[in-house]
């Protein structure tokens, strides 16, 4: 899930953009082909913890790629104009996650209309590269997936399917345009339905000169992305020690900006920190070196203070802010 803040776009008119800030893996399933996503108990808490830093959600974001030449470094190119930009089953998704995410509107008889909500693909481009792509469903496939009328088709991800009315419920036809072999116009039944008539392209890109919101250091190792069951990147206290130790004592705002960091101080089993967290969250947002400092010396910090005292070998308390220095051997995550 991406978290970011919208904000008008300068070179559009009447257009908005949405800046990235950070990235939440929900609980997955996935493989070469396919992407499930679990139940996530952790979900209105993520989000509450980016509304106090000032961030909503503003898309999802997944990735295919696949090597070509390890070497060379290329990946294989597979969403092209021959193939799908997006599959039918992505497509879905993107529809559900719009219904999900609806844009305010005080026009609108509901009060809402459309959504901003992005999907953006992380895949291999012409030249074998990886880059981003973006995109959104039209309004007409959100309502399509809303009413639970659109299937993905069984091996053609390009084509999707508008269900037939059953007993159980009532599908109206719908229809598309399309050129025959003599340029003429023709109106045909979706079923099945090209996914290309229900995109909508969205620029996406990088910034050249980035602002971070949250502590960037390529010398320092991040903390463990949460819901990622890998060796060496699993969130428990041994690497909450191991990533602290990397900070002196005068770094507590600096250690503390890490959204992966921050969800894991919310949910831990042993002490949970989330109805203590909002001054610490508005120092992060505001950058308030001193603000963070009192929170670091606060009764409920000091305490797990005390719980990384006896995961380490050797701990010296620190002077201001109470982090520790700790023996401990670090962890390489990606």
């Amino acid at each position: 899930m991406l978290y970011g803040s919208y904000e008008p776009h300068k070179d559009v008119p009447l257009g908005i953009k949405a800046t990235v800030t950070a990235i939440y893996e929900p609980p997955q399933e996935g493989s070469r082909d396919f992407l499930r996503l679990l139940p996530d108990e952790k979900a209105d808490l993520v989000d509450r913890i980016a509304r106090d830093l000032g961030l909503v959600r503003v898309g999802w974001i997944f990735t295919d790629l696949i090597p070509e030449n390890l070497q060379k470094g290329t990946v294989k190119h597979i969403r092209n104009i021959n193939s799908h930009f997006l599959s039918a089953e992505e497509c879905i998704m993107a529809g559900y996650f719009q219904n999900k995410h609806p844009n305010p509107c005080k026009l609108s008889p509901d009060g809402y209309f459309g959504s901003k909500f992005v999907t953006v693909c992380f895949t291999g481009d012409e030249n074998q590269h990886a880059h981003m792509e973006g995109y959104q469903v039209s309004n007409q496939c959100m309502a399509l997936v809303r009413d639970n009328c659109l299937l993905p088709t069984l091996d053609a991800p390009e084509l999707a399917y508008v269900r037939e009315s059953s007993n159980e419920q009532y599908v109206p036809d719908v229809f598309y345009k399309v050129k025959d072999s003599y340029g003429n116009e023709v109106i045909q039944v979706a079923r099945p339905l090209p996914i290309e008539y229900l995109l909508v392209d969205v620029p996406v890109s990088t910034p050249n000169d980035p602002q971070f919101t949250f502590f960037a250091d390529v010398s320092k190792t991040p903390f463990p992305i949460e819901n990622r069951l890998l060796d060496g990147q699993v969130q428990d206290f041994p690497h909450l020690v191991s990533y602290l130790r990397q900070f002196n004592s005068d770094q507590f705002l600096e250690a503390m900006s890490d959204f992966h960091l921050l969800i894991y101080l919310a949910t831990m089993d042993l002490l949970p920190l989330m109805d203590d967290l909002a001054p610490l969250l508005e120092a992060i947002r505001n950058k308030d070196r001193e603000l963070a400092s009192k929170w670091s010396r606060s009764d409920r910090w000091a305490t797990v203070e005390h719980l990384l005292d006896c995961e380490g070998e050797e701990c010296l308390p620190s002077i201001n802010c109470g982090i520790f220095v700790l023996n401990v051997g670090s962890f390489h995550v990606k």
